[in-house]
């Protein structure tokens, strides 16, 4: 386990600290991988992990001279909120879209997505495709690199131990140049892909494709470009024909990986079903992106965003106290400190309302609030919780009043076994915030990050029309 816990107030600590400590450090960004991991027991040599979630002016995406740059803090749901990028950098928003749920979108940054260097993190594949490339710092300097050049092999990359990676840039799409990803999860939400594809095509004003990127995710050690099938578009117009062979190409190009979720040979037929369906709607000029104009995000009033930061750094020891606002109550606990932020208000604040399900961000059931925005508690470091607020499902209601959404899940008999119950009514209760009268459809993306064992969702759906009516009966007095 850690020896220290540092949240830092900048990157030139976060640099020094890796300089110091080498592979023993680790950035924390989102996290939302390595405490996982951590709690697996894969990373017996971290002693240092190095927070920078409270580093103002990290979570920005800037547009200079047709080059898009993302910081190194720019969350999931910060990408999905940006129509910088879902006009001139499309696939990357809909893969934004399609990880995990808002509660995990707004822990999870598009850095740690490429760090972590999985072949199924979907926003890599988009990425490599509309040709990014990456500033990784360390006290020795700066050097920038394409992404395609930053994969060694499965999980693997040439970060060195005192490098972070400073900013990601990405070409903005061009006149003429369109871009789409495709996905295929054995779910509508919370899946890891199968197969992935990212499709960027520039055209002339005749049709002919000027240029052509495919980029492959799931399908081999890392995510793979598909040169061969490029080649062939080059010159040519996306008529039915061309289409066909290019998507026949693009399926017998890799060897597919063969693993749990899909065989080989399934695989190779998908991403031909994919790339096909991605040159189609290129062809065919579709301008509708599939997300949606006002999707939830569950993120508070300050979109997510890092506020003024920390004065000063922060350096916890296995045995400095955690002082936290909980539930509107200055609390200060001298233990807990290796736990997550769940096992924390459970164990050592005595709060037991928020549930542990999976431990792993896919039930939603330890869905709280961390400083204004729903997060899930199994998924953060209880040391965050240092100088932070945070709002469990015991401090949703106001006074002797339940919360809207509380009354309404008791009058629609919306609660079964009641395990899932806490992180419903948290997530619910943000949505009617940014949402106060939410569609059917906003209800569903809203409540995708939590998973009901017991029921089909109608009377929770039931219940969350009626919290909307009967929280603008009240504001109408």
């Amino acid at each position: 386990m850690w020896q220290a816990y540092h949240s830092i107030s900048s990157i030139d600590e976060a640099l020094a600290l890796l300089d110091e400590h080498g592979r023993a450090a680790r950035i924390v960004a989102g996290g939302t991988d390595l405490i996982i991991e951590m709690e697996r027991g894969q990373h017996p040599q971290l002693q240092i992990i190095v927070d920078m979630t409270r580093v103002p002016g990290l979570d920005d995406i800037t547009l200079e001279n047709g080059s898009i740059t993302l910081g190194p803090l720019v969350t999931h749901n910060h990408v999905v909120g940006s129509q910088l990028i879902r006009d001139q950098a499309t696939p990357l928003a809909q893969a934004s879209w399609e990880v995990g749920a808002p509660q995990i979108r707004n822990r999870a940054t598009i850095a740690g997505n490429l760090i972590t260097a999985s072949p199924a993190n979907d926003t890599i594949t988009p990425l490599i495709a509309l040709g990014a490339e990456l500033t990784l710092a360390s006290k020795r300097g700066q050097r920038r690199l394409r992404l395609e050049d930053f994969y060694s092999g499965f999980r693997q990359t040439i970060l060195q131990p005192d490098e972070l990676l400073r900013a990601i840039h990405i070409p903005a799409l061009s006149e003429g140049e369109r871009g789409i990803f495709l996905k295929l999860g054995l779910r509508r939400a919370q899946a890891i892909s199968v197969v992935d594809a990212a499709v960027v095509i520039k055209r002339h004003v005749d049709g002919i494709v000027w240029d052509a990127r495919i980029a492959l995710g799931s399908v081999a050690p890392t995510v793979v470009r598909v040169p061969p099938a490029e080649d062939f578009l080059r010159g040519n117009k996306l008529a039915p024909k061309v289409i066909a062979e290019a998507a026949r190409i693009a399926g017998n190009y890799p060897a597919p990986i063969d693993d749990v979720r899909g065989s080989a040979e399934y695989r190779s037929e998908m991403i031909k079903v994919l790339v096909a369906k991605a040159l189609r709607r290129l062809a065919a000029d579709e301008l509708d992106s599939g997300l949606p104009a006002h999707p939830p995000m569950l993120w508070g009033a300050n979109g997510g965003r890092v506020g003024c930061g920390l004065p000063e750094p922060i350096v916890h020891r296995p045995d400095s106290p955690i002082e936290s606002r909980v539930n509107g109550i200055d609390v200060r606990i001298a233990s807990g400190q290796h736990k997550s932020l769940l096992h924390w208000l459970r164990d050592d604040v005595k709060l037991p309302g928020t549930k542990e399900g999976c431990a792993e961000g896919e039930c939603g059931a330890c869905t709280v609030f961390l400083d204004d925005v729903a997060v899930m508690a199994c998924m953060v470091h209880a040391p965050r919780a240092h100088g932070a607020d945070v709002l469990t499902i015991e401090g949703l209601q106001n006074g002797d009043a339940l919360h809207p959404i509380q009354q309404a899940f008791i009058d629609a008999a919306a609660v079964q076994c009641g395990y899932c119950t806490p992180g419903l009514l948290m997530a619910g209760a943000k949505l009617l915030d940014e949402f106060p009268q939410p569609n059917t459809e906003q209800i569903n993306y809203g409540i995708s990050g939590n998973l009901c064992r017991c029921t089909g969702y109608y009377k929770i759906l039931e219940a969350f029309h009626q919290a909307s009516a009967r929280k603008l009966q009240a504001e109408q007095g």
